[in-house]
């Protein structure tokens, strides 16, 4: 008995150390990373996520059915949300200019950016170290793109897909974790432990992964258009890397769940999905493409994919127009 627990064993580590080194063969310099922000003392951290297959959706909620197999390619992704600290560069040029330790480049200084909020969009919660809050999807997508100009390496939001499969992280259960809600306060602020706030990024324990708040805290941008059926028929094909085109500017594909969400909102398989009501008191016309003043639990997370696409491909998602909202 001793000789065949020694055996499995055995087998276990060399099928571990087989796949450690072997997608280190197959994805050189794919290793976790700090991406800095020229002429700022601002970063934040990046992890690899390897290529794969995992099973999507298959919730309780309607829309989260067929349960279907999704391949993925590989691609980093941050480990935190992006907070106020770095977003604050992308709202405010005078502040970036500012802090900056040489001029903007004219890519930088000529770059659309988002109004000067008319109310306070922390809502009283603060900044430092706190995820930025109430971008609209347009407006996530747009930060991506001062990230760009200001690193040269292409970042985007993470599609549904990406998103699940990064949380679940290999796992299979309602969590990361298991199927134990009590465990929740271990891993992320929501509606029982968050005292009706937003709080510190990284101050719960991480995913497998390696991906803080990852539930709860805020929710996350996903660069996907929200369809109820999505999922539909999906189980009969072999889907890789699927993303649903965004045509129209409601509703947007959330995920992740908030500091005020109860535990039933923070499964991974859990949708979300933007809604016009989050711009009800916007007294302008059109409204902001910038801003949702009714969300302040919505923040966003990048992604940077391990094969980057073309130059043009890159501009096409940067530059797609705003939809006017009336």
């Amino acid at each position: 008995m001793r000789i065949y627990n020694f055996v499995g064993f055995y087998l276990v580590m060399l099928l571990l150390a087989y796949s450690f080194w072997g997608s280190k063969l197959i994805y050189p310099n794919f290793e976790p990373y700090t991406q800095a922000i020229p002429d700022t003392n601002l970063s934040f951290d990046l992890v690899p996520i390897l290529g794969g297959t995992f099973i999507m959706g298959g919730g309780d909620a309607q829309d989260e059915q067929p349960a279907h197999p999704v391949e993925l390619s590989p691609f980093w992704m941050g480990t935190h949300e992006i907070t106020w600290d770095i977003f604050d560069l992308f709202l405010d040029k005078n502040f970036e200019e500012a802090i900056a330790e040489k001029p903007l480049p004219a890519e930088v200084d000529g770059l659309s950016r988002p109004s000067i909020p008319y109310l306070d969009m922390t809502f009283g919660m603060g900044k430092e170290g706190k995820p930025a809050i109430g971008m609209t999807q347009y407006g996530a997508i747009q930060f991506c793109k001062w990230l760009y100009l200001k690193t040269g390496v292409f970042y985007r939001l993470p599609t549904e897909a990406e998103w699940e499969y990064a949380a679940k992280a290999g796992t299979k259960g309602a969590y990361f974790f298991g199927d134990d809600a009590s465990m929740l306060g271990d891993y992320a602020w929501y509606s029982e432990n968050s005292g009706g706030s937003t709080h510190k990024v990284g101050l719960k324990k991480p995913n497998p992964w390696g991906l803080y708040d990852i539930l709860g805290n805020v929710m996350e941008w996903t660069s996907d258009q929200y369809l109820e059926d999505a999922y539909k028929g999906r189980e009969k094909l072999s889907l890789k890397d699927p993303h649903v085109p965004v045509t129209s500017l409601y509703p947007g594909a959330i995920r992740g769940g908030h500091y005020k969400s109860e535990q039933e909102d923070l499964r991974m398989t859990k949708r979300f999905k933007s809604k016009a009501e989050w711009k009800r008191i916007d007294p302008q016309i059109p409204k902001s493409q910038w801003w949702f003043p009714e969300a302040p639990f919505l923040g966003l997370r990048v992604v940077r994919p391990f094969t980057p696409p073309t130059e043009e491909e890159i501009m096409a998602y940067y530059n797609r127009s705003p939809i006017a909202d009336y």
